[in-house]
């Protein structure tokens, strides 16, 4: 089967064409919906229910340590090496292998929140002269 990018456009009057032949899809004008038209739509598709606890309870998250990662603009490499995190525990946390323990938590959530502060820490101590 091959794969075929099809890019619609509305026409006046609400009529929408495909970039191909420019031959109306749909001559059906396209009617604004209030918020809870949307909403009510949306809960009427029985292919797009919302999720319940369970299947929140069977999804695995975004690993944290992934989003922090993002947000600071660094490589796995760069992360493990600025805040002392070895390199396969931090590819594993990311790939849902393994998860970070308590502690491990909570010093990604001082990262996320100074991360500065935690490279300053983390700087050998300077010697004082004699």
């Amino acid at each position: 089967m091959n794969k075929t990018d099809i890019t619609v456009k509305k026409q006046q009057g609400g009529k929408i064409s495909n970039n191909k032949s420019e031959e109306v899809v749909n001559d059906m004008p396209v009617v604004p919906m209030t918020d809870e038209e949307v909403h009510a739509a949306a809960l009427s598709d029985p292919d797009a229910q919302p999720l319940s606890k369970e299947d929140f309870a069977r999804m695995k998250s975004t690993p944290r340590a992934k989003s922090i990662r993002y947000s600071l603009q660094l490589t796995q490499e760069e992360f493990a090496s600025r805040f002392r995190i070895p390199l396969g525990t931090l590819r594993d946390w990311e790939q849902g292998r393994s998860e970070p323990d308590r502690a491990m938590y909570a010093y990604l959530r001082v990262i996320a929140v100074m991360p500065e502060a935690v490279e300053r820490a983390l700087q050998p101590p300077i010697a004082l002269a004699e």
